[in-house]
């Protein structure tokens, strides 16, 4: 990657002695303070004490604040931590698709004619697999509805759609009710004798096909095995499947659903055939890039794929730019131009990034504008502390404690100017659902946080402590009077803090019309004594 022209320094702050250091700790929010928000519940005496700072306030993490369609969409880690690099609002995944899907260019692209053609050639079938939730998150519902229909204008004839039930970014058991819109698209395209579209294969986004960074290979091999393969416990009919995964189990929710295929005469509907066409439809990155991989790669050693059929295969959007998975998508997804990192990196300021293997992604990949390389390698360092194999509720603390030894240990190196972290507790417990191990992570965090920047202090270096979208902080909604466990990200603040070892009233939290996760860009060069580039979004503090 390239480095921009140098920042221009600050004529009214020089900076301190000592490093910056940005704390993102991932999923906690600031809730309802009740017994629905599980950071309130938590042992947290240092956030409480960041609370009460007059370099403290509160930003948005969702909707248009950070690029999405609206103030329905709730933010996530990618787009958070898009938006706190490129230090601009800039439009994400979801709006991007929207757009191309409104607009017809998706349809106009080569890629799109390429799969429709390749299927026409072959009188072969056209499947899609995706998410099926309106979540936005990974997908959106709409997206597939509006492919389907699409595809039937086109005049492809036979269809096989591979559904991923949520849970996670919408309610815990909501797939009947996606079942239910899925099922009336496919009744109104199959009212004419010549068309054949049908459900078939699914299962719980978090037991088959989305597994992310490498964490569990197994989990895509179980979606390989359904969606492929043809293997799994059979039904005729997903709702079958879906309600008798609910009656094993009144606490099951949809994300850990069991994998299923659906028959007829025991006989698979919709395996992956040699000369099929194969769309992927989630247009997040990490939770696709896994199973693009068992379709694309020749040489493939992740597990044992039985067989490969020679397909063409494609992405909503290209997953990762600088590895080309896939190499075929639907829309270009364009990488951020100018992050923050390349305008630090041409100032010859040192930094690290480090986070645990379940957000190492977020803090380079995410945070350079979806560009997976260096931009400097003699500037930069980047440390992944290896995740846990077991579920996250097992072990709440996660890798807190090691993520903080290590940043210390940087530090205190005196190698580095400038330094981000990420806490994934309170985001991946959060998404268990499971209220003490949540209000355990919370904790957890608080702690490391405290020690952070108590050696930030020692080093006369200030610590930046925020979040990127919250979770933690809503263990439940209610609906008609009924509790609701909530695995979703919510729409809640989140709180952004300052500390500075040499603080004199030198300057104080900004008078924004709206404060979100674009402005930290701009703050962080205010604070390691630069101006902010001219087309960020404006810092958080203004000088006194």
């Amino acid at each position: 990657m390239s480095k921009l022209p140098a920042l221009k320094k600050s004529t009214v702050f020089k900076g301190r002695k000592g490093p910056v250091l940005l704390i993102i700790m991932d999923g906690v929010g600031n809730g309802k303070q009740d017994d629905s928000d599980g950071v309130y519940l938590a042992d947290t005496p240092t956030l409480d004490t960041l609370k009460q700072s007059k370099l403290y306030t509160e930003m948005l993490t969702h909707g248009p604040a950070v690029g999405l369609p609206t103030y329905d969409d709730m933010g996530n880690s990618e787009v958070g931590h898009n938006t706190l690099g490129a230090g601009r609002i800039l439009p994400k995944g979801a709006l991007l698709v929207q757009q191309s899907i409104d607009n017809g260019d998706i349809y106009q692209g080569d890629t799109w004619k390429k799969l429709i053609k390749n299927c026409n050639t072959h009188q072969s079938t056209l499947h899609f697999i995706g998410l099926l939730s309106d979540g936005n998150v990974h997908a959106h519902c709409g997206h597939l509805f509006s492919l389907l229909k699409e595809a039937q204008h086109t005049g492809q004839k036979r269809v096989r759609v591979h559904i991923l039930l949520d849970g996670r970014d919408v309610d815990g058991r909501s797939a009947l009710h996606y079942l239910e819109q899925l099922n009336h698209v496919l009744d109104e395209i199959n009212a004419n004798p010549d068309f054949d579209y049908k459900i078939a294969s699914g299962g719980g986004r978090m037991h088959i096909t989305m597994d992310r960074y490498d964490a569990d290979w197994p989990m895509v091999k179980r979606g390989w095995d359904t969606h492929v393969l043809g293997k799994g416990p059979q039904f005729e009919t997903a709702k079958e499947a879906i309600e008798n995964a609910y009656n094993s189990d009144p606490n099951l929710i949809d994300q850990y659903l069991p994998e299923f295929v659906i028959s007829e005469n025991g006989t698979p509907v919709g395996t992956v055939q040699d000369n099929d066409s194969v769309i992927m439809t989630n247009f997040r990155g990490d939770r696709a890039m896994e199973l693009s991989l068992a379709f694309e790669k020749e040489n493939f050693e992740k597990f044992d794929r039985e067989r490969h059929p020679n397909v063409e295969f494609a992405g909503m959007v290209q997953y990762d730019g600088d590895l080309k998975i896939p190499s075929q998508f639907l829309i270009p997804f364009p990488k951020v131009e100018r992050p923050i990192s390349e305008y630090f990196c041409g100032s010859g300021i040192t930094s690290f990034a480090i986070s645990e293997t379940q957000k190492y992604g977020h803090v380079t990949y995410f945070w350079n504008g979806n560009n997976s390389d260096y931009i400097d390698k003699d500037l930069e360092t980047y440390i992944e502390v290896p995740s846990y194999p077991q579920p996250f509720d097992a072990h709440p603390e996660m890798k807190a404690h090691e993520i903080t030894e290590k940043t210390i240990e940087l530090l205190r190196s005196g190698k580095y100017k400038f330094g981000r972290l990420n806490f994934p507790n309170g985001d991946m417990v959060g998404h268990t659902t499971n209220r003490d191990a949540i209000i355990e992570s919370v904790r957890v965090t608080d702690e490391c946080v405290a020690k952070l920047i108590d050696v930030v202090n020692e080093l006369d270096g200030i610590t930046v402590i925020c979040a990127d979208h919250g979770n933690a902080d809503e263990l439940y909604t209610v609906k008609k009077g009924e509790k609701i466990l909530s695995p979703a990200h919510s729409l809640n603040l989140v709180p952004f803090s300052i500390v500075d070892s040499g603080y004199n009233n030198d300057y104080e939290i900004a008078k924004l019309e709206q404060r979100s996760l674009a402005n930290v860009a701009s703050t962080l060069c205010n604070l390691l004594g630069f101006e902010k580039p001219s087309d960020y979004e404006p810092s958080l503090i203004t000088f006194i």
